[in-house]
């Protein structure tokens, strides 16, 4: 849990059963059952699209892969109104643990536990099907950590590093609790209206089958399906550092809210993601507010709170339940929460991480690795192979972000270099302006940190 940089395991998933599960064996356990579809336009454009800006269908899977095939068959189906030339359809953030509730013996195919996590399998993961050209918009996690293994088809990965915060240009709206958007497009960037992302330290790496990525808390990350079928299954790892990112998450969430609510319904468009299913009452989350702040205290008055990040990179702990998105653990008390201990006080030595062909680092672009014995060729194509004597290990596309969340920040962003043109001040200031201020995790960390002080005292 000290590694604080991306990287792939090799060979750790090899004999997991859930690498059998191509789209054949997902349909006969999927039995019919219809699940939602999110579609996008396959374009290269300077914006990202955003879920927001989306189409969504609930279809099968049998009719998805007829779709994305394009057979015949499919033009009376749910997806009849587009064309797979133009556009590609993904079922994110399935829950493993909902869409088949009714056969729990599949959570035994996901073994997170051969990563040290006792009992963590599919029960607390997530499943990702999507056509080729699906991608989740460029974000970043306010909770936990992530590892993601590749099951069938290849995604790339565009990660960069907690300190490319101002250069991605972070914003809340669209809003849902636990992402922090960039506005940039990072495979296509406007650099006259972004020009801060020149500044960006991208890390992009192909994922292909029976690999898991590591992402650690706070790398920002833009995904995308290469191949015509892709299916991902993910487990996000919660950490000691969540409880005062939940107090940030509702801070958040009221401001949000409380904003936009009072704005007139017809001046601005769909500001809610998808994945929230309503804008919550000032009430409501101030309840939040409190309940979050009352299981921060808690948790650090038990003294489990070691170190308060991020004074400390180093995570000594780790919860054993996961979720991306859940509010109500907020609510939980403090004793329901079961913990996994890790070991402290290695020396420097033993806690040196060895790279090599079964553990590659994701490294920056244009980077090269000597020392750990994986070689980097660069092609023509900016295309990195890692590989040693032992043969070909996989894929490391590098071609290109010390958190925003975290007291570790530099200065706050110059207003001269937003995204507004040289004659902002001559552009009215919108809502959604005065939100990317007033939300900016730089300042909802400053009111935290304001906040917990007054509820010590």
């Amino acid at each position: 849990m000290s590694l604080q940089q991306p990287a792939v395991f090799c060979n750790m998933a090899f004999d997991w059963p859930a690498l059998h599960w191509n789209p054949k064996y997902l349909s006969e356990m999927l039995d019919g059952k219809t699940i939602q579809f999110r579609l996008g336009m396959k374009k290269m454009d300077a914006a990202p699209q955003f879920e927001t800006e989306c189409s969504y269908v609930q279809a099968t899977l049998e009719e998805f892969l007829a779709w994305s095939s394009g057979l015949s068959s499919c033009f009376s189906g749910p997806f009849s109104c587009y064309d797979s030339c133009k556009y590609w359809a993904y079922a994110d953030y399935k829950y493993i643990a909902k869409i088949f509730e009714d056969k729990t013996e599949v959570f035994q195919d996901v073994v997170w536990s051969d990563f040290g996590f006792p009992g963590r399998n599919g029960r607390e993961s997530t499943l990702w099907i999507g056509s080729v050209g699906a991608n989740t918009p460029c974000h970043l996690d306010s909770y936990g950590c992530n590892l993601v293994l590749q099951v069938q088809g290849r995604k790339r990965w565009h990660l960069f590093p907690p300190s490319d915060a101002c250069s991605l240009y972070p914003t809340r709206i669209p809003y849902e609790e636990s992402s922090v958007f960039s506005k940039v497009g990072v495979v296509n960037p406007d650099l006259k209206r972004f020009p801060l992302f020149k500044k960006a330290k991208p890390h992009v790496v192909t994922l292909s089958p029976g690999q898991v990525l590591f992402v650690p808390r706070h790398w920002w990350h833009y995904v995308e399906s290469i191949d015509p079928i892709t299916i991902s299954i993910n487990s996000w790892i919660e950490l000691d550092a969540d409880h005062e990112a939940r107090v940030e998450e509702a801070i958040t969430r009221t401001l949000v809210c409380a904003i936009k609510s009072a704005e007139h319904p017809g001046s601005a468009g769909a500001w809610l993601n998808p994945t929230e299913v309503e804008a919550t009452s000032h009430e409501i989350n101030l309840q939040y507010l409190n309940g979050a702040m009352s299981a921060y205290l808690e948790y650090q008055k038990a003294g489990v709170l070691q170190h308060r990040y991020p004074s400390s990179h180093r995570t000594e702990r780790m919860m054993s339940a996961s979720c991306k998105r859940r509010k109500t653990q907020v609510m939980a008390e403090p004793e329901d929460n079961k913990e996994a201990d890790f070991p402290t006080g290695k020396t420097e030595e033993e806690q040196k991480i060895l790279f090599g062909p079964h553990l590659i680092q994701v490294l920056p672009a244009f980077q090269e690795t000597s020392s750990t014995g994986v070689r980097v060729v660069e092609s023509d194509h900016r295309e990195l192979i890692s590989e040693n004597e032992g043969g070909h290990f996989g894929k490391l596309h590098c071609t290109g972000k010390q958190s925003i969340m975290t007291n570790d920040y530099e200065t706050l962003a110059d207003p001269m270099h937003s995204d507004t043109s040289a004659n902002s001040s001559q552009t009215a200031i919108s809502t959604n302006d005065l939100l990317d201020c007033l939300v900016n995790p730089q300042v909802i960390s400053l009111v935290t940190h304001l906040l917990l002080e007054k509820a010590r005292v």
